[in-house]
């Protein structure tokens, strides 16, 4: 990419300098698996963060929201196994007493802990495994337990979710890494998802929103398992300034290298979201292009990712590009028939809103595959956009019964 220098990628966490994390079993899972992350600086840091767009929002999230205005935090404690959402004043007051405790006991002061929860909706919290999980959990702080991190926020993954890119700042080394946790009820706008993203570099709060909101609308925002929305969703950026570079901003000359850092690295986490949804064995791409409009764009890509005759034809390894034509139709995007062209990664199976003459045993063998792209051409003008999806499989009923 122009204007940006080079960036190591790793599927690992490392965690950035000045940062400790740990993750511990509170018993709050019908299993032994660990389920209470904590993450802290050992200094102030500049935080981001976005959340979800739900109408119904967890206490954690409306408790995230108020101490984001301060811009500062020291770290977040993180249950699963339980959303603390549509749990009313006592669920608010369960997240200050985490936040609290978890200060308490670390040595830093409680209105800069950030708290999350995930799980099932309108169950209150046990507080008594919770702040026992946060009486382990401090002790247990590493600079090498962002492993144990990762997997103490997951909830339905199989896997967890971790990256860790290394780039130079002012000519000093930076450790950019994000741990997160997602596989259903995923949908653009915000999805059920959990991501932390911490940098030891320096970074003026301001810049640190604007680059996260402008990431995670591309990433993030882009992704869907099966078009539900949750009332949880959060990711929080901490950047503590440990690198010792001057600080980051849109003046800064390696400003460039670390917006793009920031970028593929939201988007390796939404795509690992997307693989490893609920039931989850095609990753499919839906670019749409010559749309009226970018909204419009948005609105077809998304009718077609979200659609279950779609994606259970996929699921069917059948390439039903009818049920397309239909998902387009019914969405808010102005569609003219006789207009669209379909095409399956390169082989075209509708030209003009007609069968294209393309054999179907060669577009099953496109659909066959573990991921290709599934490009629509409206021909109404310049708006374009594109959404990840995948199919859906009975393996998804299971998991959600």
């Amino acid at each position: 990419m122009t204007g940006t220098k080079k960036i190591a990628w790793a599927d690992e966490i490392a965690l950035p300098r000045g940062f400790r994390a740990s993750g511990v079993a509170a018993g709050l899972k019908k299993d032994s698996r660990k389920d209470m992350a904590l993450i802290v600086s050992d200094r102030p840091a500049a935080v981001a963060a976005t959340f979800t767009t739900n109408q119904v929002q967890a206490a954690t999230v409306k408790l995230c929201r108020a101490r984001l205005a301060c811009r500062t935090g020291r770290g977040v404690i993180v249950n699963s196994g339980n959303a603390n959402a549509c749990t009313g004043a006592q669920g608010l007051k369960d997240a200050e007493r985490m936040a609290q405790l978890t200060g308490e006991l670390a040595g830093i002061p409680p209105e800069q802990v950030f708290v999350s929860s995930t799980g099932r909706i309108g169950v209150q919290l046990p507080m008594d495994k919770i702040e026992a999980g946060i009486r382990a959990a401090v002790p247990a702080l590493s600079a090498e337990g962002g492993t144990d991190a990762s997997l103490a926020i997951m909830t339905t993954d199989t896997r967890p979710k971790r990256v860790t890119a290394r780039l130079d700042v002012d000519g000093k080394p930076v450790i950019l890494s994000a741990l997160a946790k997602g596989s259903g009820m995923i949908e653009p706008n915000m999805a059920t998802m959990l991501a932390y993203i911490l940098t030891d570099a320096a970074v003026e709060a301001g810049a640190l929103q604007s680059c996260l909101s402008a990431a995670v609308e591309q990433s993030f925002n882009r992704i869907t398992v099966d078009g539900d929305r949750s009332t949880n969703d959060t990711v929080l950026f901490f950047a503590n300034g440990a690198a010792g570079n001057r600080p980051l901003d849109a003046a800064h000359p390696d400003w460039k290298t670390f917006e793009h850092a920031v970028r593929e690295l939201t988007l390796k986490l939404a795509l690992k979201m997307v693989e490893d949804g609920e039931g989850v064995s095609k990753v499919v791409t839906v670019r749409v292009l010559g749309a009226k409009t970018a909204q419009d764009a948005e609105w077809a890509a998304r009718s077609v990712a979200n659609s279950l005759l779609v994606k259970t034809s996929w699921a069917g390894e059948y390439p039903n590009w009818g049920r397309v034509m239909d998902a387009l139709g019914y969405s808010r995007a102005r569609v003219e028939e006789d207009k669209v062209d379909i095409t399956y990664d390169q082989l075209p199976a509708c030209r003009g809103g007609l069968y294209a003459g393309t054999t179907i045993d060669d577009l099953k063998r496109i659909v066959r595959q573990k991921a290709f792209t599934l490009t629509i051409h409206l021909n109404l003008g310049a708006g374009e956009t594109v959404v990840y999806t995948c199919n859906c499989t009975e393996e998804y009923v299971r998991i959600n019964m």
